[in-house]
């Protein structure tokens, strides 16, 4: 059974090699970048193992009826047609469940340096102002209510990790029952709650037509002139002119950025120049120990298949 890797960005593929050899699979590894270069080497394939390269509805007609499988090596599908692979009948994965520690971890860390000024302080210090009081009042966190749109495993983890805080936990997500709500001892919101209610807002929910620009003038002007967002799910959730608008007149107090709209994220992007705010790299996932479960665990959902079984995590 051959397993077309149309790309990866770390640097051999010795771990999925190994996993799907084990099994009985040929590993065929290339570094695609364009859709015309995986239709170049996708024709043969039984199963497709994808990073960033685009796997479109041209990409995927031209696949052989006998390839069933598309898993793709991270959260986010956005890089596949999930439309064409389903009418085509090719199951398509992805790997949920490799980096909820690290993105919580990292959520928590922009939230909490962000309410207590950690960057602004640190500027400061640096030029030679000292003083024994922030720039502006903080609130103690027990006062505080830490609100995530979406309420799946990561935001779980990050409201778990805000308990420990003594912050009061709200979340939105309509699919949720109530039940997981209440197990949890957190808040059930609307959305207008959230964005009303929220000192930190933190976002962890998948992108849509629904939910794109999610964080638009509209819902930044419903939040406390305190509150901040966080956002280490999708960058089209935020408006971007929207945020950046929002930041330079102080309509609310700041933001943590790791994912963009677009990344990377361009030279004269407003985002760049905003007061109070926290910009990373796409690094949430990232642990050394991640990155060898990410491609573990993509890795096995295609002996799943070679072994007629049913893979954990279809998206389609």
């Amino acid at each position: 059974m051959n397993v077309v890797y149309t790309d990866n960005g770390f640097g051999d593929t010795e771990i999925e090699r190994q996993v799907v050899e084990a099994a009985g699979g040929r590993l065929i590894a290339h570094q695609c970048k364009t859709e015309e270069e995986v239709l170049s080497i996708s024709g043969d394939a039984d199963a497709l193992l994808v990073q960033w390269a685009p796997v479109t509805a041209r990409v995927i007609e031209a696949l052989q009826n006998r390839c069933g499988l598309i898993v793709r090596i991270g959260i986010g599908v956005d890089n596949v047609d999930l439309k064409a692979a389903r009418e085509r009948g090719i199951d398509v994965c992805n790997v949920p469940d490799y980096c909820t520690d690290e993105v919580a971890d990292h959520t928590m860390a922009l939230a909490l340096s962000l309410l207590r000024q950690v960057g602004q302080t640190d500027s400061r210090t640096r030029c030679g102002q000292w003083s024994i009081t922030p720039d502006r009042p903080i609130a103690a966190f027990s006062s505080q209510s830490f609100v995530t749109v979406g309420f799946g495993r990561i935001a779980q983890a990050v409201l778990e990790r805000a308990r420990g805080f003594r912050f009061r936990l709200g979340a939105v997500d309509p699919n949720v029952p109530d039940d997981v709500f209440h197990d949890a001892g957190v808040t059930r919101l609307s959305l207008d709650e959230a964005f009303r209610r929220a000192d930190v807002l933190s976002l962890h929910c998948g992108l849509s037509d629904e939910t794109y620009h999610l964080v638009d003038d509209a819902r930044i002007a419903m939040m406390k002139p305190s509150a901040v967002v966080v956002n280490t799910s999708r960058g089209g959730l935020v408006d971007p002119r929207a945020l950046a608008g929002a930041l330079a007149t102080a309509r609310i107090a700041g933001a943590g950025l790791d994912v963009y709209e677009q990344e990377p994220l361009p030279e004269k992007s407003p985002l760049r120049s905003c007061p109070n705010t926290l910009l990373t790299s796409h690094v949430a996932w990232y642990s050394t120990d991640s990155v060898i479960r990410l491609r573990e665990l993509a890795a096995k959902e295609i002996v799943r298949y070679i072994n007629g079984e049913r893979p954990l995590h279809i998206v389609n």
